[in-house]
């Protein structure tokens, strides 16, 4: 601040100083012009007064003689011009090539009021020349002319002084600028911000010193309210059971809970540590956390001192940037118990209902044949048998998935061609796809890959009976096999009646369906991208899937290679 005052006062003192001296010189510099015009209207008056007023002739001939007579000593310009214009004598130039005067300023004003006088600047020679004219005798006009040096010229011929006096102006202008300067800051610097004195201060900053108590006492109740929330939400996460952490986007801790310690293993030593990380350094924790910052929100279960807790990562993010995570830590060790009793049930139960079923599925085959009066209950007796192969299938499914949960299949695992077994799900397909006048290729490279071969094999069946059964009429079913460096690839797409984007995120649900209708009519069991989704978590890989309604669905399935 300080130096912005001095540099404002340094420049308003220099430039007064540099006006003053310059409106100075302007002001002396115009009397000296005006002195010289009357000097030259003297001249032109005394040379009107001695000649003798008889003819023009006459009068040339005294100016020839006075200009004789004065050689030397009157150094002006003498010019004799007719009533005409045309210059009868001049003793500087030579009168032959010199133009008519008639519209000279000086002249015409001569000629009209009796005396004339003009100014003209040279800008090559530097030099200002004044004419005075007056009429004589004979309606004839004798004018003097004379020259003197531009304001700029005279102000170059003696630059050494115009230097000084800069030089001097601009001494005095750093001094007064230093004393102003010094004199405004020293009592703003010593107001108390905090409690400012508003009489003691300008009166000009008031408004200002009035704003900021204001504020003062804002920013005191922001920060009361701050520590009273801040006490608050302490008070409501140290009495979670849940663990709750906050971090920045390099993992630094901002914020936790007792819980969280406890949960993680902590101490007194961990109450002071920076990194997250330092808490568990298991792969699944890092991998969340890790998540978290990329933007990400990533869940993931973690198992300590025989207890499952479920570590949901989100990140914090500040318009498109991520500024940090919030880390939950949930006890689940109940409802993992409890899925695992789900999952016992599951498996009772359908291995209780396949033979009843299966004798139902036999008897109705039996009813079709024929072998019991046909022509009263065919009808009858393919509906039980289509809707106990249709249960039979359910129950296989269900056993499928309960065999994945369970990761107890006894199949051994080996190495298996993916291509073979995309092209195998096509065979199997095709005669369903002509009948619904749909075309199936199957493209790619030879893929190998390490895993439970029925497993892979119904998870690609899957995918592509799905592809087909919700296709349109003239429809594609395109199946690419593609061996990565890292991984192995399989695409399915078609161009069907898609998926819509509420239900993208719910068709590996077990029972779920898109369109009840639709589906019914089809077939199916509702199982058959679950089958898929846990077949691809139990080879370590991942399934993911792109649709838009009306258009056409894309399912990825990733497989990594071992």
């Amino acid at each position: 601040m300080t130096k912005r005052i001095f540099g404002g006062a340094f420049a308003v003192s220099l430039i007064a100083i540099l006006s003053s001296v310059a409106l100075v010189l302007g002001i002396a510099y115009n009397n000296e012009q005006q002195l010289f015009i009357r000097q030259l209207s003297q001249q032109a008056m005394l040379l009107a007064a001695t000649m003798d007023n008889t003819t023009p002739e006459d009068d040339v001939k005294s100016l020839e003689k006075l200009s004789a007579d004065i050689h030397g000593v009157f150094e002006n310009r003498i010019t004799y011009i007719d009533p005409e214009g045309n210059v009868l004598y001049d003793n500087k130039a030579d009168i032959t090539t010199m133009e008519n005067h008639l519209n000279r300023e000086e002249i015409a004003e001569a000629l009209n009021s009796g005396t004339g006088t003009a100014i003209r600047q040279s800008s090559t020679m530097s030099e200002t020349t004044v004419y005075c004219a007056r009429v004589i005798g004979f309606g004839c006009v004798v004018r003097v002319s004379g020259t003197m040096d531009t304001v700029l010229a005279r102000i170059g011929s003696m630059w050494w002084e115009v230097l000084l006096v800069v030089i001097a102006a601009a001494l005095v202008s750093m001094g007064v600028a230093a004393l102003v300067a010094r004199a405004v800051v020293k009592p703003i610097n010593s107001i108390d911000l905090k409690n400012p004195d508003i009489g003691e201060s300008y009166g000009e900053i008031a408004p200002l010193l009035h704003r900021i108590r204001d504020q003062n006492k804002e920013i005191d109740l922001r920060i009361e309210e701050l520590t009273r929330s801040r006490r608050e939400f302490s008070l409501i996460t140290e009495n979670m059971s849940e663990g709750f952490i906050i971090i920045d986007s390099r993992t630094e801790v901002l914020s936790y809970n007792s819980a969280a310690l406890k949960i993680l293993g902590g101490d007194a030593e961990h109450s002071e540590i920076k990194s997250v990380l330092a808490l568990n350094r298991s792969e699944a924790f890092r991998k969340a956390v890790e998540d978290s910052l990329a933007g990400k929100r990533s869940e993931t279960d973690l198992t300590l001192s025989d207890r499952v807790y479920q570590i949901i990562a989100t990140p914090a993010l500040n318009g498109d940037k991520v500024s940090g995570a919030v880390i939950i830590i949930l006890d689940i060790t109940e409802k993992e118990s409890r899925e695992e009793l789900r999952r016992e049930f599951t498996s009772n139960v359908s291995h209780e209902l396949k033979t009843p079923l299966t004798t139902i599925y036999g008897i109705s085959d039996m009813l079709v044949g024929g072998i019991v009066k046909p022509e009263d209950i065919t009808g009858f007796a393919r509906n039980i048998r289509d809707e106990a192969g249709r249960m039979i299938t359910l129950i296989e499914d269900i056993l499928k998935l309960s065999q994945l949960d369970e990761n107890s299949f006894t199949d051994r695992q080996e190495q298996v061609d993916i291509l073979t077994l995309a092209q195998l799900a096509a065979e199997r397909l095709t005669p369903m796809a002509e009948s619904s006048h749909v075309t199936i290729s199957v493209t790619g490279s030879r893929a190998e890959f390490t895993g439970i071969s029925s497993v892979l094999e119904e998870m690609i069946y899957n995918l592509v009976d799905n592809a087909v059964k919700y296709n349109k009429p003239g429809g594609r079913v395109d199946v690419e096999v593609t061996d990565g460096a890292d991984d192995i690839t399989v695409t399915v797409a078609d161009t069907g009646i898609g998926i819509p984007a509420g239900s993208a995120d719910r068709i590996f649900e077990r029972f779920y369906r898109v369109d009840k209708s639709h589906s019914r009519k089809i077939g199916g069991t509702g199982l058959g991208l679950s089958i898929v989704k846990h077949g691809a978590a139990l080879h370590g890989g991942t399934v993911s899937v792109s649709s838009k309604e009306g258009i056409g669905t894309t399912f990825t399935l990733t497989l990594p290679k071992k």
